[in-house]
């Protein structure tokens, strides 16, 4: 539902922006009050009643300042525990996805059923080909049974109508690591053994009942301190914000809101891709049947699960981008903290591990940003340009699904032009499952692999706010207008 502006979409932004103005203004004592702010009136415009509006609005609200969802069965106010969200440190515990159980719309599992599109044909093939007989005729029509349906979908397969259609919990239907069951009242629950934080259940539900947290609240409070706070900014952001907010202007807008300084995370893209170029270069064959590129951390966890501890090692250990350029800007400002902004929910997770923490302060997402940005009404009409950096056409590619494995290519072949590379990709978890299931087969020795969690690589991601060929197009004709085409050669001299 990206790129559309729908009740949900002016929901979350609605929480984001308020949560903005409350920590850039310090009126924490104005917290419970955000709910009625957000919700006014008596009259419900979503929901059954205005009270649970902003009951879920105020779950919401807590989420987005880094602090647990609260019980239902009990009385506790908004600003239970608040005080523990008042830092500059992280704070957010896990899980970082999370359903609001009350929110929930309690879907209904995959099921077919049959629609008024039936016809009742003479071939009737739908009852021909059901394995367990659970399609029958009644009153000239077709009927499934449920309780004997396997869902295996072969009848809407060859109804030549269309007429049986396949339901599906959104959620679910989005999770490519099959991590949302129900609960006893028939609710999403996401099992976070499964989940790998890639945040695609959250933008699928159109019930706003999966929300993950944030750090808006501590981020701008260390803008407002005395420290400095450096931005990394993914390659993804291009066109996010508006056909007005150029690159140029929003790294003028990220300095207007407080930050010191703003770094591309594609320069760090670029070091990965001559990292990963070696690797592939050193260890392919020889040492590893193949390698799986690592800048998405949702698919770094699944390719590593799915191909199990002999074969985890096939998996690049090489630094991703976020990582490669917050450790630039550390060395080059060795006291100050960095906030990376991007299209990914599994970011976020990725920040929270004990090795990338010293690292990566904060990880916001366009959204997240936009929210910000909406608190502190940046105008992008503006007539400010502040150059954003001298990144290359493959390193800014990362953000679309091919980018990376592009990037790998392209600096091997500037070493050993001869070297002929085979190449596979998958985007979405699920089609990376079959991409891996090959691999660990033996029947993709010698490739590179490259998994994106998100369809369309980052600009899909869970943060992110424009269609996803747009936001595709936008990074494409960036990059094009890089002075280079990788780290390691310049893009006028002959390859």
């Amino acid at each position: 539902m990206r790129g559309i502006f729908t009740p949900v979409t002016n929901l979350r932004r609605q929480v984001f922006k308020k949560v903005a103005e409350l920590a850039f203004s310090g009126e924490f004592d104005q917290i419970d009050e955000l709910p009625y702010r957000i919700i006014k009136g008596e009259v419900a415009s979503y929901r059954e009643s205005v009270f649970k509006e902003r009951a879920i609005v105020a779950e919401r609200i807590r989420l987005a300042c880094g602090l647990n969802l609260r019980s239902a069965s009990e009385h506790a106010p908004i600003s239970r525990d608040f005080n523990k969200a008042l830092t500059t440190e992280r704070v957010f515990e896990l899980p970082l996805v999370d359903v609001i159980p009350f929110a929930c719309n309690a879907c209904d599992t995959v099921h077919y059923e049959v629609s008024n599109n039936c016809q009742g044909c003479l071939a009737h093939p739908c009852t021909s080909v059901c394995p367990v007989k659970a399609v029958s005729l009644v009153d000239g029509r077709s009927t499934i049974d449920p309780e004997k349906c396997l869902k295996c979908g072969r009848c809407a397969s060859v109804c030549p109508y269309s007429a049986i259609i396949k339901r599906e919990r959104p959620c679910a239907a989005a999770c490519g690591v099959g991590a949302i069951e129900s609960d006893d009242l028939g609710r999403a629950r996401i099992d976070h053994e499964k989940c790998v934080s890639c945040g695609q259940c959250l933008v699928s539900c159109p019930f706003a009942a999966i929300a993950d947290k944030s750090q808006i609240m501590q981020l701008i409070l260390a803008l407002k301190g005395e420290g400095k706070v450096f931005a990394e900014i993914a390659p993804a952001f291009v066109g996010q914000f508006g056909p007005l907010a150029t690159p140029s202007k929003v790294k003028a807008a990220l300095l207007e809101i407080g930050f010191d300084g703003v770094y591309e995370v594609a320069q760090g893209a670029d070091d990965v891709s001559v990292s990963e170029a070696e690797e592939f270069l050193e260890k392919v064959p020889e040492e590893l049947p193949f390698l799986a590129t690592s800048c998405c951390p949702a698919w770094s966890v699944f390719a590593k699960r799915t191909l199990g501890e002999k074969l985890a090692g096939c998996v690049s250990c090489s630094l991703t981008p976020m990582v490669a350029t917050a450790r630039i800007i550390k060395a080059e400002h060795p006291d100050s903290r960095v906030c990376f902004i991007g299209p990914c929910a599994a970011k976020k997770l990725e920040a929270f591990r004990r090795t990338v923490r010293s690292d990566v302060n904060y990880v916001i997402t366009y959204e997240e940003l936009m929210g910000i940005f909406a608190a502190k009404e940046i105008d992008f009409s503006k007539d400010c340009e502040e150059p954003i950096g001298d990144a290359t056409e493959t390193g800014r590619n990362y953000a679309v699904s091919g980018g990376v494995a592009e990037a790998v290519v392209s600096c091997i072949k500037t070493k050993h032009p001869e070297r002929e590379i085979s190449i596979e990709r998958a985007e979405g978890l699920a089609n990376c499952k079959k991409m891996l299931t090959l691999a660990k087969a033996g029947k993709r020795n010698g490739y590179l692999l490259e998994g994106m969690a998100c369809e369309g690589g980052c600009v899909g991601g869970a943060g992110t706010l424009q269609p996803l060929a747009k936001a595709a197009a936008s990074v494409r004709k960036f990059a094009s207008e890089a002075s280079r085409k990788n780290k390691l050669v310049d893009e006028e001299q002959p390859e």
